[in-house]
């Protein structure tokens, strides 16, 4: 039997985990090759600077998402979220699974995990950002309840996506989390 289980990221012994997942999660979202590296430099240390500041604040929102199948033990994804200034939105900055675990309704997973963190502190709406271009995700998105609001202001190359916490995740699209 497969489960999966939510750990805080342990840095810095999974510091180069970390970047490769940013970095993929770029260059799925984004067509110009290279943004990550740009943004972040070639070993991602402004990246990993931010995430140690965020997991100190927020560690049950920066976590790896582990499969254990009974045999072995792997780091299948990502998430990164956390209450933003506006203490009625959390935000969610990461949903990543490993190109393996993809398509296989491991992605309920990550979302009902976010969605009950922030329902448990009484944060009633998460938002998150999508680039368009990411075609994948946009309709995972859609399929789960969440709103696409348009291009977010000051970041026109994505969407601003919106979804309540107490929202049920529409019965016709609802599958099992494994």
């Amino acid at each position: 039997m497969t489960t999966l289980q939510f750990r805080t990221i342990e840095l810095p012994r999974d510091s180069a985990i970390c970047v490769d997942f940013r970095r993929d999660s770029y260059a799925c979202s984004f067509p110009e090759a290279g943004k990550f590296d740009r943004e972040h430099g070639p070993d991602g240390q402004s990246y990993l600077e931010w995430l140690a500041t965020r997991i100190a604040e927020f560690p049950e929102g920066f976590v790896h998402v582990w499969r254990n199948t009974g045999i072995r033990q792997a780091i299948i994804g990502q998430i990164e979220m956390r209450p933003r200034g506006n203490p009625s939105i959390g935000y969610v900055n990461l949903f990543y699974l490993v190109p393996s675990a993809r398509g296989r309704g491991l992605g309920e997973a990550l979302n009902q995990y976010a969605l009950s963190v922030f329902a448990r502190l009484g944060v009633p709406k998460l938002q998150l950002s999508v680039s368009p271009s990411n075609e994948r995700a946009v309709r995972f998105y859609l399929k789960h309840g969440w709103q696409d609001l348009g291009p977010r202001p000051g970041h026109e190359d994505v969407h601003l996506m919106e979804r309540s916490c107490s929202a049920p995740i529409p019965a016709a699209n609802s599958s099992a989390l494994i």
